[in-house]
């Protein structure tokens, strides 16, 4: 698997995590209302991998030449919480069967 498609998986997942802890955060801030560390933490992070979700999407888009469509729907998914897992495994099992086919 090329490089740029290992880091992108990595970062989806990671973008998928800090949303996980932004969303926790976002609850004990807003529903139990008892601080904001969680945001003051997660929100840098997440706002950090968001950065790096969409490099990595267009990154691994350059490689395996993906189409404008898919390359659009990748950056969409950035926005719904978790929908980046959901747009890294269909990418990657597309690439796996492309590399079967080749071999």
């Amino acid at each position: 698997m090329p490089t740029a498609l290992r880091l992108f998986r990595y970062v989806a997942i990671a973008e998928a995590c800090s949303w996980a802890g932004l969303l926790v955060g976002m609850f004990f801030k807003y529903i139990v209302e008892s601080g904001d560390l969680g945001v003051k933490i997660f929100g840098p992070i997440h706002g950090l991998l968001f950065v790096l979700y969409v490099a990595g999407v267009l990154a691994a888009a350059r490689v395996a030449h993906w189409r404008v469509g898919t390359i659009v729907l990748g950056l969409a998914c950035a926005v719904p919480p978790f929908t980046s897992l959901w747009f890294e495994r269909r990418m990657l099992a597309r690439e796996h069967e492309r590399e079967l086919v080749a071999a």
